[in-house]
């Protein structure tokens, strides 16, 4: 009889979901999908702010990758106001969103990922955490906890808290950097390039010990978009979009945040609150693509600095074209983890980063804008409708999870067909499928959205429990 399995939750992720698969009368794999339960109603309530509180209120979406929300937010409202931010704004920006990338990658690989790899896919799950990880390589374990630490604290002491800091504002920031603090910054990064060649040669060691993971995780043509520089150079903060196919081949360049919404669509699935993006000349689900450090080193010719350019080389050679399967999703955080610190280095070099002129004025002269910026994940578009007071009439979110979601579901089905057969399979098989959606490292706080009019149901209660005043939608 068919059957189905479910895994409920789905492990080491930024929030909660669910993989369910499907076997047929033999026991074997014919569906799977992977369910987003949360639904976060951020994009309604904004509704009627003030559209200068939004880089604030977004920043709320998520504790993950607040820095994120807050650069693509200020671009949107940036928009509206129709004005260009100082270049040191801009460079701080710059600064806080690749300290962001860091700690964040740093979560992904060594808290999230790293007890499969390093303690194994079949290691005992009770031991297979962070703990677990310290616990049987205490200086990669620790390393990791320092990288994460190193991305965090240069948050804090730009932004003066390390989870939603309210420093980037419409126009640039709020403050100017402190001599004190750009040499406190300094001071951190020879530990943190330590660390990170060490996570690199432990990752170089161990990866060949995954060659059938690497085989069946998500490893399929895909296309895939990110944001990149004039001089084809990878890029987090601004540059323009450019979409490429399965082999490498441009499809659309030059798409900025005004272009976007004329490209890119979004399907829903009924089994998830989590939308589908594609690209619209291609249709759903043929233009589906892939987000995130995968796609940006396929689409990156350099990463601009010496390490980082070595590392990319070393990357590319992977594949012939570009590199397929998701399990490398892993190595290319470590290759842009220390892009990221290199370029915080030359970036507070310059002098001109303590300039005070951080911040530029304007008011309402459109009534509609985008911005684009690469969260950790990939891709990220806030794109805000206003009225002629400035307030928010509608609001949409575009997250990097939702433009990976049919990659992941077909990442996940992939695996459990390779794994799964005659219905049997072990916790280790099952932790194999679940490890297929980490590669992605989805964040499902910030990807989820209401379809329709959700089911609402109030009770008021007495200390006594008593049901003072109900209300039902």
């Amino acid at each position: 009889m068919s059957q189905t399995i479910t895994i409920d939750p789905v492990t080491r992720l930024e929030g909660h979901g669910k993989i369910t698969i499907q076997l047929n009368d033999q026991g074997d794999v014919e569906g799977a999908q992977f369910h987003v339960t949360q639904v976060r109603g951020f994009e309604r309530f904004v509704q009627g702010r003030p559209f200068y509180e939004m880089p604030s209120l977004m920043a709320r979406v998520c504790g993950i990758c607040p820095v994120s929300h807050l650069i693509a937010s200020a671009k949107a409202c940036e928009a509206v106001m129709s004005v260009r931010i100082p270049h040191t704004a801009a460079q701080l920006r710059r600064v806080l969103n690749l300290a962001q990338m860091v700690q964040s990658h740093a979560l992904s690989f060594f808290y999230l990922a790293s007890p499969d790899l390093l303690l194994g896919m079949e290691s005992d799950p009770k031991q297979r955490h962070i703990f677990g990880v310290v616990a049987a390589k205490p200086e990669l374990g620790r390393a990791g906890v320092a990288l994460r630490r190193f991305g965090q604290h240069i948050i804090e002491l730009l932004g003066n808290k390390r989870i939603h800091p309210g420093w980037v504002v419409p126009g640039g920031v709020t403050e100017p950097l402190s001599a004190a603090k750009r040499d406190q910054i300094l001071a951190m990064i020879p530990e943190a390039h330590k660390n990170l060649k060490m996570a690199l040669a432990a990752y170089n060691t161990i990866s060949d010990s995954f060659a059938d993971e690497i085989e069946v995780f998500a490893n399929f043509p895909s296309n895939y978009m990110s944001l990149v520089n004039d001089d084809d150079s990878v890029e987090f903060t601004d540059g323009t979009l450019r979409l490429i196919d399965p082999t490498g081949a441009i499809i659309e360049d030059g798409i900025n945040a005004q272009r976007y919404t004329e490209i890119i669509g979004e399907a829903v699935e009924p089994y998830s609150f989590t939308k589908f993006a594609y690209y619209k000349p291609l249709g759903y689900p043929q233009g589906s693509y892939r987000v995130g450090p995968l796609a940006r080193l396929n689409i990156a010719k350099s990463m601009g600095t010496p390490k980082a350019d070595k590392a990319l080389v070393e990357f590319k050679h992977l594949a012939k074209g570009p590199v397929q399967s998701s399990f490398h999703y892993h190595h290319a955080r470590l290759v842009e983890m220390l892009y990221g610190i290199e370029k915080i280095e030359r970036i507070l070099a310059d002098p001109q980063i303590l300039d005070t002129h951080v911040r530029a004025a304007a008011g309402v002269n459109r009534f509609e804008g985008a911005g684009i910026s690469e969260a950790p994940r990939g891709v990220l578009m806030h794109h805000y409708k206003v009225d002629e007071n400035g307030l928010i009439t509608w609001a949409n979110l575009v997250i990097a999870t939702g433009q990976n979601n049919n990659a992941m579901n077909e990442g996940i089905l992939q695996a459990a067909k390779h794994y799964i057969k005659g219905a049997k399979f072990t916790e280790g098989i099952l932790n194999r499928v679940e490890a297929v959606v980490r590669t992605f490292d989805p964040c499902l706080s910030c990807s989820t959205h209401a379809l329709g009019q959700m089911p609402l149901s109030i009770e008021l209660r007495s200390k006594a429990g008593e049901i003072l005043a109900e209300v039902h939608r």
